[in-house]
């Protein structure tokens, strides 16, 4: 089922993680962020939405980090249920793509919370005091990529934010398959 993000709560302070990425060292938020801003990308490996635009995220990372910006992604889904998205093939899908960003783990969901994603691929924008600014969505794209010529709603919003510290006043909510949350009680996949 498709969810939407919900607008962007201006201001509000990145919060820290210490998760394993792909590369088999942990990663925290200062590891990552860039002195220009910060995208955090909520993403995974099964998600048709994503599938259809990580092309288009690995170049608006490669393209923003030229700016100052730096970017992580996250996956935060249950992978017992969900074992496309496992550690393995995490590392897999980030080898044959060339991510030129860390891909990290959220075993036990807490990042994911506390951020309050929602939906696979969920972008959150920080500017360099790590205040939010965007929470919008990549391109007008959905399960399928976008024209090669449609806008970059989400490399020109961090660019503006790269360069004032503020993102765009609209923003068009980005749009996914929800975050797949284990039931609570069930124990955290390592």
């Amino acid at each position: 089922m498709a969810v939407s993000t919900p607008i962007c709560d201006f201001g509000w302070k990145a919060v820290d993680f210490n998760l394993l990425g792909v590369d088999g060292k942990r990663h925290r938020l200062a590891d990552v962020a860039g002195p220009k801003g910060t995208l955090v990308v909520f993403m995974c490996n099964h998600c048709p939405y994503v599938k259809a635009v990580i092309d288009r995220i690995i170049r608006d990372a490669r393209d923003l980090k030229a700016l100052g910006v730096g970017v992580v992604g996250i996956n935060c889904n249950d992978t017992v249920v969900y074992p496309d998205d496992s550690y393995e093939n995490m590392q897999r899908w980030a080898k044959e793509k060339n991510f030129p960003f860390p891909y990290l783990i959220d075993p036990s969901q807490d990042v994911g919370r506390t951020y309050d994603a929602v939906c696979t691929p969920d972008f959150f924008g920080f500017n360099a005091s790590l205040e939010l600014q965007y929470r919008g969505r990549l391109d007008e794209s959905n399960k399928d990529a976008a024209s090669p010529t449609a806008r970059r709603e989400l490399f020109e919003a961090m660019s503006q934010v790269a360069k004032t510290g503020k993102g765009p006043a609209s923003q068009i909510p980005s749009m996914g398959c929800s975050i797949k949350w284990r039931e609570s009680g069930a124990a955290a996949a390592q």
